[in-house]
């Protein structure tokens, strides 16, 4: 599937009769970095269940609509079947199985990897981005940092060799030190050639990481571009960055992407 691209086309969701998505359309071109920004509410978790194959967990379902990657509909496949088509999620709120050992959590993440016989190096990969993972190995994950608990999260994700890595605020309830390293691993893990979709409500961020980005509001996209010209907006930099556009700033200071 190299080269494929995600594809989100005329997507509509529903919670019953509580429509969460309208007509959402989306890409995420291979190898690249693609944010979605939104406030509390508008759907931006709902588009990730859509895409991983998750909704029904969580009594929701697609109403019209697809998605696609490489030019195949994921919508039959399950939960299973995306991440073995290469789409894996790491969801919000740093979801580990907290009685397992880190090694353990790891070993989990392996099993829905295409076969190959690749897991150890991909194993030696994660350990090389959180070396942290290795002195905890045989330590219970439920016992980890809020931090270390993201970090091992996102291996355990890795683990399953994803050609587009879904992320849903991972940079969420964390120190900002520890939130910059978060998005540093995230350029390391798309310049080896994964796509990102990343959900973030920290914009600056996410601006900063993304290749193109999309505003989502009230289940719709309202605005999308590359990530440059939608950090220049007046409504992205007064609603998400705390800009006031009344007054002459010459230059967006976190334009700027971090250099691997």
């Amino acid at each position: 599937m190299a080269g494929s691209d995600l594809t989100i086309s005329a997507l509509t969701v529903s919670y019953g009769p509580v429509r969460a998505l309208r007509g959402v359309d989306l890409e995420v071109p291979h190898g690249r970095i693609v944010a979605v920004l939104g406030g509390n509410g508008a759907g931006k978790s709902t588009l990730l269940r859509a895409i991983s194959g998750t909704l029904r967990f969580h009594r929701g379902g697609v109403t019209s609509g697809d998605v696609r990657y490489g030019g195949k509909a994921l919508g039959r496949l399950g939960p299973a079947g995306v991440v073995a088509a290469g789409v894996v999620q790491v969801p919000e709120g740093r979801h580990v199985f907290g009685r397992m050992t880190v090694a353990e959590n790891l070993r989990a993440g392996a099993i829905g990897a295409p076969r190959g016989g690749q897991t150890d190096r991909v194993k030696d990969w994660v350990h090389e981005l959180f070396p942290v993972l290795v002195d905890r190995a045989g330590q219970r994950a439920g016992l980890l940092s809020g931090g270390e608990q993201q970090m091992l999260a996102i291996g355990r994700a890795l683990m399953a060799r994803p050609k587009v890595l879904l992320l849903d605020e991972p940079t969420l309830g964390l120190a900002p030190q520890m939130a910059e390293r978060i998005a540093r691993t995230i350029e390391r893990i798309n310049a080896e050639g994964t796509g990102v979709l990343l959900v973030e409500q920290n914009a600056s961020l996410a601006l900063r990481l993304a290749h193109s980005a999309y505003l989502l509001e009230v289940g719709e996209v309202t605005l999308s571009g590359p990530a440059e010209e939608l950090a220049a907006t007046d409504e992205i930099q007064r609603r998400y960055l705390g800009i006031d556009t009344a007054m002459d700033i010459p230059d967006f200071p976190t334009l700027r992407r971090w250099e691997p």
